[in-house]
């Protein structure tokens, strides 16, 4: 077996518009362990089709089950008010590399 660098390690939801269901494709361990629980509890929605010994997962998943979220940034109010929270509640604020260097 063939050790994939990051980059190799890919997600890919195949999505038509003929078809009720969709193809989940991924490595990611957060996405296989959610994708396993919702089969889990509901095997009529989604199914393991296929796994393999690189660490892939191929899930099919009816359409209406899954969606998209795009998360807009935030404003630089809700910045600062998040900021402010955390220091409050003694949260510790981190820095980004562009911002320490």
């Amino acid at each position: 077996m063939m050790k994939l660098s990051k980059y190799e390690k890919e997600s890919i939801i195949n999505w038509n518009e003929a078809e009720s269901t969709a193809n989940i494709y991924t490595f990611n361990a957060d996405l296989k362990r959610r994708l396993a629980e919702f089969s889990r509890k509901y095997p009529q929605l989604c199914r393991l089709e296929r796994s393999t010994p690189e660490g892939s997962v191929t899930y099919v998943i009816e359409k209406s089950r899954l969606s998209v979220r795009l998360i807009p940034p935030y404003s630089e109010e809700r910045l600062a008010a998040a900021r402010k929270y955390a220091k409050q509640h003694g949260f510790q604020v981190l820095r980004t590399e562009k911002e320490s260097a």
